[in-house]
């Protein structure tokens, strides 16, 4: 099965049978090239978190980086921060959940369950005192009081890989997940509801743009488009079948695609359609983010990358 592209880029890349260039694109600064496998605004600061136990902060929109000490070595999946707060978190490899008060700038220990082969794959920070953990063969933790306890939750009954959590700026919930999975919580994961899903196979981002409005991604370059909170989806068109891995939805109303080895897609019509677009990156990307000045920096095999705009 496959975890999560950013986990699989490390553990499951022969067996996923995926395949990547080699040759990293020029990278803003040589601290950046480690593998970055999630990243997070916190006010003008980015943080972007990786392969063992990376935990890099940028103040310049990417142009240089500075290592932060961290307390574990274990390969970090996911990073984020609450909403107009300077509380966050990061998740990996060995069951391992790590909190930060200050922006990202000192970490500590929070979480590290005895079963050291569990992945936490990705987290949601609602706000500095709530946070969603979701990992691998329907691994889920939650936090309401900062970080000091987690609780175990059991938003779907199956062992299979929950991929990605992600809140609209209502507070609805989702998760992405193999096997087609989508689900939905509208009460703050106090109960969830399995959305009918229009595809079979991985899910590995889902994007709210608004409005009810949604695009799900995933494997083999599948996108859909929801304009109702997930109840129907409609397919929307791509040629290339390259997995979809990470979604951006620029200032300007552009939005980016990007995942396997060159697979960058851009819509300017809401995600109604996309085009290719190639900027120049040849290796595998697994987050994006358009940095305070206005630049996109792409997260993956090669670090981090300043990408010109769509």
């Amino acid at each position: 099965m496959l975890l999560k592209f950013a986990a699989f880029v490390m553990a499951c890349l022969a067996a996923a049978g995926l395949s990547f260039t080699a040759n990293p694109a020029p990278l803003s600064d040589p601290a950046a090239r480690t593998l970055l496998l999630d990243a997070a605004l916190v006010g003008r600061t980015i943080i972007a978190v990786g392969e063992r136990g990376a935990i890099l902060l940028s103040d310049d929109s990417g142009i240089s980086w500075q290592r932060m000490p961290a307390p574990s070595k274990a390969t970090l999946t996911g990073v984020s921060f609450a909403p107009h707060s300077q509380r966050g978190w990061a998740v990996g490899h060995d069951a391992t959940i790590l909190g930060s008060n200050d922006g990202g700038h000192s970490w500590a220990l929070q979480y590290q369950s005895e079963n050291l082969e569990t992945t936490f794959l990705d987290v949601c920070a609602l706000d500095a005192m709530r946070a969603i953990v979701v990992g691998a063969y329907g691994q889920c933790l939650s936090t309401v009081d900062g970080g000091r306890t987690w609780q175990p939750l059991r938003p779907i009954e199956e062992d299979i890989h929950l991929d990605h959590v992600v809140a609209d700026p209502d507070g609805t919930l989702f998760i992405a997940g193999e096997r087609g999975l989508l689900l939905r919580s509208t009460d703050a994961d106090a109960h969830w509801t399995r959305i009918n899903s229009p595809y079979e196979g991985s899910f590995y981002g889902i994007l709210p743009l608004g409005n009810a409005t949604l695009l799900a991604h995933g494997l083999r370059g599948r996108i859909y488009r929801s304009e109702n909170n997930g109840d129907t989806w409609q397919p929307v068109p791509n040629e290339r079948h390259a997995l979809l891995a990470a979604s951006v939805r620029l200032k300007d109303g552009t939005i980016v695609l990007a995942g396997q080895a060159r697979a960058f897609l851009a819509s300017y019509d809401n995600g109604r359609s996309f085009s290719p677009w190639a900027p120049g990156l040849a290796t595998g990307v697994s987050a994006l983010i358009e940095t305070p000045s206005g630049t996109l920096l792409a997260f993956g095999e090669a670090g981090a990358s300043v990408l010109p705009m769509p």
